[in-house]
């Protein structure tokens, strides 16, 4: 990726800020944007990652879709439990897919709870949307460093 030596001290601007906020005992996450400028955002402003051990959803509307699915895993699966045991049969098999779906339907839940507050409160303060790749380089961003773009 090409930096220019603006954005770069761009982003040194922003890695100071971020350092003394941190000094100062702020919870704060050190993130690329979606434009892919450096931002330091408050813990609460950042939802969840998508592609970090997470599902690959970078919305809280596309989780929510992930909540309604898990959902209706969660009742099928009770449904048919309820059918087979009033029918003397007792399909104990329909208990993974209910803990499955119940599981799934609450974490996708919080999941999507905590991004729609996050993403509400960047609206509110007027700060960018995080980008989907969580991963910062600090060594790279270490103050009167020299980039590589500049000449010794």
């Amino acid at each position: 990726m090409f930096y220019t030596s603006e954005q770069e001290r761009r982003n040194d601007a922003v890695y100071a800020e971020h350092k003394r906020a941190v000094a100062a005992g702020e919870k704060r996450v050190l993130r690329t944007t979606s434009t892919g400028e450096l931002h330091s955002y408050p813990g609460e402003e950042i939802g969840f990652t998508p592609g970090r051990g997470q599902a690959q959803v970078s919305t809280w509307w596309g989780m929510a879709i992930i909540c309604t699915f898990m959902g209706l895993m969660f009742l099928g699966s009770l449904v048919m439990l309820i059918v087979t045991l009033l029918q003397g049969h007792g399909e104990w098999g329909a208990l993974f897919p209910i803990l499955l779906g119940a599981f799934g339907f609450l974490y996708a839940f919080a999941l999507s709870r905590d991004e729609y507050r996050a993403s509400q409160l960047r609206k509110r303060r007027g700060s960018p949307k995080p980008g989907t790749s969580g991963r910062v380089d600090i060594n790279l961003l270490e103050l009167g460093q020299k980039h590589r773009d500049e000449q010794p």
